[in-house]
């Protein structure tokens, strides 16, 4: 099914309606199931980032000798690499994408470009606003998290397991654990003290950037980057832990980037935006986790981006209203 092109109230571009993946859709079908299972949720970037732990664990990363004792030296190490990856993930995205604009409209789910307020953004600038928390919070908690659990290995509290069936079993128990965790720490999030008060720094982005990705207030950064707490009672290598911070950290910047497909050549495209928390930034009340573990369609609060589904959100939200 091709997406659609044009939106028929504001001509803008909108994707196709989001589907149940394969996993929970029925009739369960095998071959889909098996596909999306070990080919589509890692295409591309679970390919790319276990293709960059490798090389990032052997040439960037301190030995566990070192980090048997915390100390600011090697944990200042893992906050200029982890900035480096943001950097550059982001910021290449940010330059092709919104200020090269080397796509023009061509698969923009965004309705207007990122904004300069000076009420809402620091420096009244979006993108500079976004960029202070994702680096100076964000990249800051990721480390700390990062350091702990490598210091739980190096210091002998965990033993390393280096069994290659164990290492791909964690990564997809990351995937569920991550997004469980996303799903309960978000809903938690707006519950309107937290909102106010830490989940509103976020949502200011209503058109998003790949900046926005991570640009939250430090409290939600505690919150976002805790999947890291269960390698501190589940042992596994090393390896693990990093691609955990990658998948927290990089994942947003390309899901954040305003635009479904980066064209890359005449035919070939690959995913980027994620339509699914595209409209939980439009509607704020719906779409609270991702597609990948489906507990909005079990809770009630999933929109596939028709107006049908939104239809029945807002009979639900005045429903919750009486």
């Amino acid at each position: 099914m091709q997406s659609r092109a044009k939106h028929p109230l504001t001509g803008d571009y909108e994707p196709d309606n989001i589907v149940l993946p394969p996993l929970y859709s029925r009739p369960f079908r095998v071959a889909p199931a098996l596909r999306y299972l070990f080919f589509d949720i890692l295409f591309p970037l679970g390919f790319i980032y276990l293709a960059m732990a490798f090389p990032i664990w052997w040439f960037l990363t301190p030995s566990l000798e070192t980090m048997t004792v915390f100390a600011p030296g090697w944990i200042a190490l893992l906050w200029l690499r982890n900035c480096a990856l943001l950097l550059f993930f982001a910021g290449s995205l940010h330059w092709w994408l919104h200020r090269q604009n080397k796509q023009g409209r061509q698969y923009r789910m965004n309705r207007n470009a990122l904004a300069a307020d000076p009420k809402a953004f620091l420096w009244g600038d979006q993108v500079k606003d976004n960029m202070f928390w994702s680096i100076v919070s964000g990249v800051t908690v990721w480390t700390g998290f990062e350091a702990i659990s490598y210091w739980i290995y190096a210091s002998g509290h965990l033993p390393i397991v280096d069994n290659s069936w164990w290492l791909v079993a964690s990564i997809y128990i990351l995937f569920f654990w991550s997004t469980a965790n996303f799903y309960a720490g978000h809903r938690f999030l707006h519950w309107r003290p937290m909102y106010r008060s830490v989940h509103s720094l976020h949502h200011r982005n209503v058109d998003i950037g790949p900046w926005s990705g991570i640009s939250m207030h430090p409290i939600e950064h505690l919150l976002y980057f805790s999947p890291f707490v269960l390698w501190w009672f589940v042992p596994v290598h090393p390896i693990v832990i990093l691609v955990t911070g990658m998948y927290q950290a990089l994942n947003p910047t390309v899901s954040h980037s305003g635009f479904e497909y980066l064209k890359l050549g005449r035919k070939l495209k690959v995913n980027t935006g994620d339509w699914y928390h595209q409209l939980h930034h439009q509607y704020f009340n719906l779409n609270y986790g991702n597609t990948f573990l489906p507990i909005d369609k079990w809770m009630d609060s999933w929109h596939d981006g028709s107006e049908e589904s939104l239809q029945v959100q807002k009979q639900r939200w005045r429903a919750r209203l009486r």
